[in-house]
């Protein structure tokens, strides 16, 4: 069910979720029981899982705080060798 957002008269705010049928346009405040309107607000959308989110919550995180690295990771890769061979030139290449 989605979450709909509604403001009290005392300036409370507060989520509700309700089938999308059968919104009010009102509902009692939780806090000071007085009939808080319904607001208007954007659409909480979203299909991505845990991994996801985990790798959107690291992506706003490194902005902020990068990763210091200490040395080298990962693993080695040799240089490839070049030759001077003119034959070689036709080979096809990776």
């Amino acid at each position: 069910m989605p979450l709909y957002d509604f403001r009290c008269p005392e300036g409370t705010v507060f989520e509700s979720a309700f089938p999308m049928t059968t919104v009010p346009d009102s509902t009692t405040c939780p806090e000071c029981r007085q009939q808080a309107r319904r607001q208007m607000s954007s659409p909480r959308l979203s299909i991505a899982n845990t991994a996801e989110f985990k790798l959107i919550d690291s992506t706003k995180r490194s902005a902020h705080e990068p990763e210091v690295v200490t040395g080298r990771t990962g693993a080695t890769k040799q240089a490839t060798r070049y030759t001077h061979n003119p034959l070689h030139q036709k080979l096809p290449r990776p």
